[in-house]
């Protein structure tokens, strides 16, 4: 395991533990390479997906699978994204190769999960790639089969060792995609830098406990904007406040129970199984 994945589980771990969840976690549907819990896709649309995804499956071995979900809330995209992928173990045991395209429709959210065995043609700036200049511009006129289409031909052909196709607007595109990712989840980074940051602080010392935790916000917002100097501008903030901030009271605990309640259609996969495959974090999210 790389030190970067470490990072990664590392950082979503402290994620999951510190961020407050004010109702019951979404839960995870059954496997299944189609899994629309919105309605949105016609049956002919998720029929084409489908055999695209087992055809695919059948000639490379890796596993495709996407979900639409209304919404990921309480958690994030990238949290919910990661716990389904965990679950449903996409790819074979040991290769690792198997991808997740999660659609919160709802949220205005996507994101591509990445196992393991895929970081290396499917890595960060790739996926980062599909998600902005190849599936939001078709969310944006809210034809999402032709979005989901497009961003699974081309996370097929990236597997398949075909390169993507240079970005015009490759600068724009990144920047416009981090900081708009971050403002979506500033008020997460607000409460990790109070919480967090305070424990650290009465722990550490001043300077030591806001350096640490200017660093784990600014891993945080590299994972989810994907940009060096946005994250450097996270991590700065988050140590100066902290640095400048008082001790907070004790921390709270929560705990929060996985939604319940039944799945209607919207699922194609027939006897569909994950390969045990595992996950890291890897992959990328976008807004649209």
């Amino acid at each position: 395991m790389s030190v970067i994945s470490v990072m990664r589980r590392f950082l979503i771990a402290i994620l999951l533990v510190w961020m407050p969840a004010a109702q019951a976690l979404v839960a995870v549907p059954p496997i299944a390479r189609i899994a629309d819990l919105t309605g949105t896709l016609t049956n002919e649309q998720s029929a084409q997906l489908e055999a695209r995804l087992s055809e695919f499956e059948q000639r490379k071995g890796s596993q495709i699978a996407v979900l639409m979900v209304p919404t990921t809330q309480p958690e994030t995209i990238e949290q919910y994204a990661l716990r389904v992928a965990e679950q449903w173990k996409l790819g074979r045991k040991k290769v690792d190769d198997g991808a997740l395209l999660v659609v919160a429709k709802n949220d205005r959210a996507l994101r591509i999960e990445v196992g393991y065995g895929l970081e290396g043609a499917l890595n960060d700036a790739v996926s980062k790639r599909i998600v902005s200049d190849i599936i939001v511009p078709y969310l944006r006129n809210d034809d999402f089969y032709g979005g989901i289409s497009a961003g699974v031909d081309a996370m097929i052909h990236v597997i398949d060792g075909e390169p993507l196709p240079p970005s015009p607007n490759a600068n724009a595109n990144a920047k416009e995609g981090g900081w708009s990712s971050l403002s979506h989840y500033f008020p997460f980074l607000v409460v990790f830098v109070f919480m967090v940051g305070g424990a650290l602080r009465a722990m550490l010392g001043r300077f030591a406990g806001a350096a640490v935790t200017g660093g784990l916000i600014g891993g945080a917002t590299w994972l989810v904007a994907g940009l060096a100097s946005v994250a450097l501008a996270a991590a700065l903030a988050g140590f100066l406040f902290t640095l400048m901030a008082g001790v907070l009271g004790p921390l709270g605990a929560w705990s929060s129970g996985y939604g319940r309640g039944g799945f209607d259609g919207g699922f194609r996969g027939g006897d569909f199984r994950g390969g045990g495959g595992t996950f890291g974090g890897g992959g990328a999210s976008g807004r649209w």
